[in-house]
């Protein structure tokens, strides 16, 4: 005797609704179930590996219009169009002529000549272009030809051209006219309930209740005893799941501020919005340096000026230093200082203006401070530029400060954000001297990376401002450090907000 089947419920109802028909489409199966075609497809599976089900396959080939397919036909074809055309004109036109009048008409010629030849509609020799007499009679007759009359009669919705007369034509029509839609191959399965699985059916078959979990009502009532719950294949890939995150960008930023606060420094601020003064005129970079040309400062138009500070002996040793040199030893640099000059209002370029200004309000040693923000440069945007971007900058104060402290300063940085090798190489910067640019080894590239520039700043920055000893001062860029970081080859991919792109990133890196 045959022991009885055991089904669970989803399964025995696939059984029955087959059984009603004896044999049904999978797809009208699925709807008929309301479901999916793949669960089906899974009991079906199960059962023909035992010999109770049977399930044919067949093969065809379908046109899937596009959404505006029917559309695009009734305003006419390019050929249909240029049908029209030659016919007005004879049934033939010079090349020249014919593209010339499909110009001013609106109609694509080249496609024209890709499918009005395709259809056998026009030809094209040395004397031009020309109607064929299939051209002619298609020129004449109202009805559409077969592949527009097939499109039409689709009406979006998808049709099996195995069963369309002249369906090796429509194929050639049809198949690489995206415009219109697609031909797609398309496998049909059919499911028959076997003999054997109707003698299984007829003898009885155990239906078990399965499900993930219990209920406290199944609890109660005792239906537990005859359910069965769903085990769990750990094989399976899970779900991914995406955490939480803050931007990478942002992530190296605080990273940063964390760094330095840890390294005994104070956070200073300044605006965006600021006067060359604080930008240019106390850097000593002289009025007619090339950086503070349109073409490379971003300069406000209303307001255009803002006051010069308040201290106007500030500004006046400002203004000597960069005239004679004032009292700084230097020769400064021999031209008439301007004062409207220095109230022009720019989109800082720099966030040296910040620490320029904690230094005139902290001239006495010891002051440790840094600022990390928004910096503007008119610069042209490719994969290494941006007109906006990030900046630190920081400053030390010190009686016995030295380019020793400031390289052991740096390195100390670098080692906090994860670098392990860091060295310098010399470099000429306007406001510092001596001064260097930083550079970190990249293991993950295998190369030496340039990050920013530092140095000493020059007599001619800091007495003006009250400052007597030697000043620490460096400036880097966050973007190239977070590019480096998260393997960025392109530091417009910070910003694009890409969800894939931000999701994938490590949490920790």
């Amino acid at each position: 005797m045959v022991a009885p089947l055991v089904l669970d419920e989803w399964s025995f109802s696939v059984w029955q609704a087959l059984n009603d028909v004896g044999s049904s489409d999978l797809n009208a199966l699925a709807a008929s179930l309301k479901s999916d075609q793949s669960k089906v497809l899974v009991v079906a599976q199960e059962a023909s590996s035992e010999g109770f089900m049977e399930i044919t396959e067949a093969q065809s080939e379908e046109l899937v219009p596009s959404a505006n397919a029917a559309e695009l036909v009734q305003q006419g074809l390019p050929e249909r169009q240029a049908l029209e055309l030659l016919a007005a004109a004879g049934g033939q036109l010079a090349t020249g002529d014919f593209a010339k009048a499909a110009g001013q008409a609106g109609i694509a010629v080249n496609e024209v000549f890709k499918w009005g030849v395709a259809r056998g509609w026009i030809a094209r020799d040395k004397a031009g272009v020309r109607l064929t007499e299939a051209g002619k009679l298609a020129a004449t007759e109202s009805d559409r030809d077969v592949d527009e009359a097939l499109v039409l009669k689709a009406n979006g919705q998808p049709v099996n051209l195995d069963e369309q007369p002249q369906a090796d034509r429509l194929k050639q029509l049809l198949g690489k006219r995206g415009e219109l839609g697609k031909v797609k191959q398309r496998t049909h399965r059919t499911l028959t309930l076997t003999e054997k699985g109707r003698q299984m059916l007829a003898a009885g078959i155990n239906v078990k209740k399965e499900r993930n979990l219990l209920t406290a009502e199944d609890l109660r009532s005792g239906a537990w005893k005859e359910i069965t719950l769903r085990p769990y294949d750990v094989a399976l890939p899970a779900e991914t799941q995406n955490p939480a995150k803050i931007h990478p960008l942002r992530k190296i930023i605080e990273q940063t501020r964390r760094a330095y606060l840890e390294m005994g420094f104070t956070e200073v601020v300044s605006p965006m919005v600021e006067s060359s003064f604080w930008n240019f005129d106390a850097l000593f970079q002289p009025q007619d340096h090339p950086a503070r040309d349109m073409q490379d400062t971003f300069y406000m138009a209303e307001p255009s000026t803002a006051p010069l500070p308040e201290d106007e002996t500030l500004v006046d040793r400002v203004r000597h230093a960069h005239e004679d040199g004032g009292d700084t030893g230097s020769e400064g640099w021999g031209y008439k200082w301007s004062p409207d000059r220095a109230r022009q209002i720019v989109l800082r370029t720099h966030t040296t203006a910040s620490t320029i200004r904690a230094l005139a309000a902290h001239p006495e040693p010891p002051f440790k401070a840094f600022c990390v923000g928004w910096v503007c440069r008119n610069e042209t945007m490719s994969y290494k530029h941006l007109p906006v971007f990030h900046q630190v900058d920081g400053i030390v104060i010190d009686e016995h400060a030295s380019l020793a402290s400031l390289l052991g300063t740096l390195e100390s940085f670098y080692l906090k954000m994860g670098f392990k090798q860091v060295k310098f190489k010399p470099a000429f910067y306007p406001y510092t001297e001596p001064s260097v640019d930083v550079v970190v080894y990249l293991e993950s590239r295998g190369k030496w990376i340039e990050m920013g520039g530092a140095g000493i700043f020059r007599p001619e920055v800091t007495e003006p401002l009250g400052c007597k000893h030697p000043v620490l001062a460096w400036g880097l860029g966050m973007e190239r450090l977070a590019m480096i970081r998260f393997g960025l080859k392109d530091i417009r991919e910070l910003y694009q907000g890409r969800l894939e792109a931000l999701r994938a990133m490590p949490l920790s890196q």
